[in-house]
């Protein structure tokens, strides 16, 4: 299992080993150890969730508020999906950039996304399956959304799928309807790089 740190600092690329034979295959999808070594702390699971969706579906930009915000461990078990890492941290240097990594039932990446980051991911078949680890358990009140079609933050999304079918993007209306990361920072709801990094230390 190794760790590639993206170039949105607080996320990092996990590549797994595989045992496969004619039976099927192995993988460890986590393990703690590595993850510490990588990350610099440990990561504590409090809700699995797993999404299914058909090709172009793109959910996202989402982000939690600090403290404590939402880490998420995901992985792709079935299909394929541009998973992207956006930093949504007022005052961190690389504020608005984002960076990518694909998911599928290949290679069998994951990635991990510390507090304070963005997340999004658009399908490229349909019935991409995408299993997320999550440090805190879901809460309303404290969810929040960035337009993944923001051209400030000019994400590239695939235009075409796994098959060479063209895509185009299906979003929910929230999403649909999420403000630009100018206007979120201006309303106030996008976390501080500061506050960020207080509370990673404190993990």
């Amino acid at each position: 299992m190794e760790y590639r740190e993206l170039t949105v600092p607080g996320a990092w690329e996990i590549t797994t080993r595989h045992f496969g034979d004619d039976r099927g295959l192995f993988l460890e999808v986590f393990k703690d150890a590595p993850f510490a070594a990588a990350v610099g702390h440990d990561f504590s699971v409090a809700q699995v969730n797993c999404s299914v969706s058909a090709a172009g579906v793109l959910r996202g930009i989402h982000f939690a508020d600090v403290p404590p915000g939402q880490a998420k461990y995901v992985t792709c078990v079935e299909g394929a999906v541009l998973d992207v890492v956006v930093d949504t941290r007022v005052g961190s240097p690389t504020f608005g950039q984002w960076d990518s990594v694909l998911l599928d039932d290949v290679d069998r990446r994951g990635i991990y996304l510390s507090e304070g980051l963005g997340h999004a991911f658009m399908s490229l078949e349909d019935g991409s399956t995408v299993m997320y680890l999550c440090s805190t358990p879901y809460a309303p009140g404290r969810e929040h959304e960035v337009n993944p079609l923001d051209p400030a933050i000019g994400i590239e999304w695939p235009s075409v799928g796994r098959d060479g079918a063209p895509l185009a993007p299906r979003l929910s209306p929230k999403d649909e309807a999420a403000p630009t990361l100018e206007v979120a920072r201006e309303a106030g709801v996008l976390p501080t790089a500061d506050a960020v990094a207080a509370f990673v230390a404190s993990l």
